[in-house]
């Protein structure tokens, strides 16, 4: 409620409380304490009707005349409580986030979109707990102002918001949105510290720089402000960051942004198969999205969300931004028992304890594919490099094998499984990459290699590969690889006509396969070391398997009399043609 009718209720209140009044003895007090004439008293009363704190009803002596109730706070509060189970849909969602990405299309950050929700979600959910702690004080005997003093305390509130920086007083000055974010960004940073790197790096002043992208900013609130979030489940909302990130992944492709598709990230998380109480960690995390969905295999697996909780996650992101979105990524889909820290990974891994690197049950991740510069005098130059790069130092072109040994290094000697969705040039390159290889396959480390489909990635058509690794392979795998040529196991996309996306049957085939360790004809193969040891320490997948072709059975006989039932149709047809032209004289 706007300040200026606020104070009229309070007036009104001081009055009547409980107790029916007419118009007139309304507009006697407004008049006394705020100069209001008649017209505005009209006004008065009807906002306070739309405001559902006035109730309004015809007095039965005289029906052109009405009789006014003012509502107490406290009722409108509980009225507002007893709502909060009424549903908010996917479809809703998906329709909100629609529209939003319509209406910025390329022309701005897609970011400001996941910011604005995550802003407008953390800004409900302070209002869901304010009414909550309210109504209990209400309820445990303290006065309005109290109650309402206890209510906004930052001890009951998942996250510090000072109340004039909630969305609905940000939105009240649509001529200074940009300013009034900025500070929020800087206020909500001050006061709550775990917010800072999902803020500070959002410049509303920047953003809002030209008119076009004022509007724009404009809009947006106004398409989030149709809705309330505060009762959207944690996985409605995690939905809803992931079909924006999908979203803009063609464009953000053009940029040189990676998006590893959902299908492959379910696909690694299924093969590693983590448990409650592990230790998950990526060390190229980007938005957090396989991290999200370890948490999530966990839920599912165990139908529980408690022994999801159990799993601790870790990831490291190189970007601000990208980090700022992995947080918020994390923050919307409700999990909590993640650390996400920023830095070049390479160089400065950022997770350790006092044996020096930190180890996990499983690491994953999909890494930038043939980064450029770290070659053996730039990686030297980062901690623990004799620990991380005891297999040999990659080309400058080329860090593929220096991701893979960093999370060899990464995992525990015990559990430790790694998965890594690789080029698939890394397979079989020479050089210093051949030299890492085969260190690396001497010592026994690899479990799996998995060929995937072509077109699966938005911004290569080349088909990838994931590796498995695992430091205590059971005694049956030992000195064994098994490769898994998934290159036909695909569907077309539904949205993108350019792409091919794994199907969840595909995904079951597949992970069969690397669980029962056997022979598939034309799938997948168990190679001994040795034989591999032969073939140059080449782990090109089709060196070892490649999809059989379909045979066509022919039915030749049957063939025959259907080419001849055709010739004798076709003399019929041109004997028929000759009599037309020798009746026309030709």
């Amino acid at each position: 409620m706007q300040r200026w009718l606020e104070k009229r209720y309070e007036a009104l209140w001081d009055k009547f409380k409980l107790q029916e009044f007419s118009f007139a003895q309304a507009a006697k007090v407004l008049k006394e304490q705020f100069e209001d004439e008649g017209s505005q008293v009209k006004v008065i009363l009807s906002e306070l009707r739309k405001s559902k704190l006035l109730e309004a009803s015809f007095d039965e002596s005289d029906a052109r005349r009405r009789i006014y109730r003012l509502r107490a706070r406290n009722q409108i509060l509980f009225d507002s409580v007893s709502s909060e189970g009424e549903s908010f849909t996917r479809g809703d969602l998906e329709r909100l986030v629609k529209a939003a990405a319509d209406l910025i299309r390329t022309r701005v950050d897609y970011t400001f979109i996941l910011l604005l929700l995550f802003y407008k979600r953390i800004s409900d959910k302070w209002q869901a707990e304010f009414k909550r702690v309210y109504r209990e004080a209400i309820n445990d005997g303290f006065t309005e102002d109290e109650a309402l003093r206890e209510a906004k305390n930052s001890a009951y509130h998942d996250i510090d918001i000072p109340e004039d920086l909630l969305w609905d007083n940000i939105r009240k000055d649509p001529a200074r949105l940009a300013e009034n974010f900025s500070m929020a960004m800087k206020v909500l940073s001050e006061k709550n510290p775990l917010l800072r790197d999902m803020l500070e790096n959002m410049d509303f002043l920047q953003f809002a720089s030209n008119r076009e992208n004022t509007e724009i900013l404009r809009q947006l609130v106004e398409l989030f402000s149709t809705r309330s979030l505060e009762n959207a489940s944690p996985d409605l909302l995690g939905d809803a960051y992931e079909w924006i990130l999908r979203y803009f992944a063609p464009q953000k492709a053009k940029e040189g942004e990676v998006y590893t598709p959902k299908e492959v990230i379910d696909l690694l998380v299924e093969i590693t198969d983590p448990k409650p109480t592990e230790i998950v960690y990526d060390p190229a995390c980007g938005a957090g999205r396989m991290l999200i969905s370890a948490y999530k295999f966990v839920e599912e697996k165990y139908q529980s969300r408690e022994e999801a909780d159990k799993l601790l996650l870790f990831g490291q992101e190189h970007q601000r931004r990208t980090l700022s979105i992995a947080k918020m990524n994390l923050y919307i889909h409700d999990i909590s028992n993640c650390h996400i820290a920023y830095g070049d990974t390479l160089l400065y891994p950022r997770f350790k304890d006092e044996n020096g690197l930190k180890k996990f049950d499983v690491v994953i991740a999909n890494p930038p594919w043939n980064q450029d510069g770290y070659q053996e005098d730039v990686l030297k130059k980062g901690e623990f490099w004799r620990e991380r790069f005891r297999y040999g130092f990659p080309p400058r072109q080329s860090a593929d094998w220096a991701w893979i040994q960093h999370m060899l290094t990464s995992a525990k000697d015990e559990t430790g499984r790694i998965g890594v969705v690789i080029d698939n040039g890394c397979l079989f390159r020479g050089g210093k990459e051949r030299a890492i290889r085969t260190n690396i396959i001497n010592a026994d480390l690899i479990e799996s290699v998995l060929l995937l489909p072509e077109k699966l990635f938005y911004n290569t058509g080349a088909p990838g590969a994931i590796i498995i690794l695992n430091k205590n392979k059971p005694e049956a795998r030992r000195e064994k690889i098994l490769f898994i040529n998934a290159s036909q196991e695909y569907e077309k996309h539904p949205d993108i006509r350019k792409l091919n996306r794994l199907g969840k049957e595909h995904i079951e085939k597949i992970v069969k396969a690397y669980k029962e360790f056997k022979d598939i004809d034309g799938f997948s193969r168990v190679v001994e070391i040795k034989k591999i040891k032969e073939n140059d320490y080449n782990l090109n997948v089709t060196l070892y398997v490649f999809p059989e072709e379909e045979i066509e059975n022919i039915d030749v006989a049957k063939e025959w009399s259907e080419i001849l039932s055709i010739d004798e149709r076709i003399k019929n047809v041109t004997e028929k043609i000759e009599e037309y032209l020798k009746e026309l004289g030709y």
